[in-house]
C-alpha cells in the first residue's frame, strides 16, 4: 500500500465489509476473512493496539476455520504486536514464534522480514539492544534480498536509532 492511501485503508476495507460474503473453495471473490486479515495487518503497521484487539480474533478465528495458514500467521504476528504494545512480552514471544514457524512453511520472505522486524521491536521494549538490533539486521537481509526499499529502509532507520 502506498504511504499516503495507508491511513485510508482501514476505513475502505471497514466498507467492503458490507459488501462480501463467506469465501467459496478458493475461489477468486473477497470474502470477510480476506478483509479481516487485511485490517488486522493494517492494525499490526499502524500499531494500532484496538484496532488490533478488535481486528485479530476475527482474522483468526476465520483463518482457522477455513484452514487459511498465511491469515493465521498475519493473525499470530497481530496479536504478538497487540500483546507487546500491552506489555505482555512472554505472549507476544509465543505469538511471533507461531507467526515465524508458519511463515517460514509457506516461505513467504517479505512476511518473514516483516516479523523479524516485530521481533526486533519486542526485544527494543525489552531493552535488549544487542538481540533487537540483530532482529532488525535479519529483517533488513530480508527485505535487502528482495529489494522491497520502503521495508528496508525503514529497517535501516530503527537500526540507526538504536546507535
Amino acid at each position: 500500500m502506498a504511504e499516503g492511501e495507508f491511513a485510508l485503508v482501514r476505513r475502505h476495507l471497514a466498507q467492503a465489509l458490507q459488501t462480501l460474503s463467506w469465501p467459496t473453495e478458493w475461489g477468486s471473490m473477497g470474502s470477510d476473512l480476506d478483509v479481516y486479515a487485511m485490517l488486522a495487518d493494517a492494525a499490526t503497521q499502524q500499531r494500532d493496539e484496538a484496532a488490533l484487539r478488535q481486528y485479530a480474533p476475527l482474522a483468526e478465528e476465520l483463518a482457522g476455520r477455513y484452514g487459511h495458514t498465511l491469515y493465521q500467521a498475519i493473525a499470530h504476528r497481530a496479536w504478538g504486536v497487540a500483546h507487546r504494545l500491552a506489555g505482555d512480552y512472554t505472549e507476544s514471544e509465543a505469538r511471533l514464534q507461531k507467526a515465524m514457524e508458519l511463515f517460514q512453511q509457506l516461505d513467504t520472505r517479505w512476511q518473514i522480514g516483516r516479523t523479524w522486524f516485530e521481533w526486533g521491536e519486542l526485544r527494543k521494549a525489552q531493552k535488549n539492544m544487542s538481540q533487537a538490533r540483530d532482529y532488525f539486521q535479519r529483517a533488513l537481509s530480508a527485505f535487502a534480498e528482495m529489494r522491497a526499499v520502503p521495508d528496508e529502509a525503514r529497517t535501516l532507520a530503527m537500526l540507526e536509532s538504536l546507535n
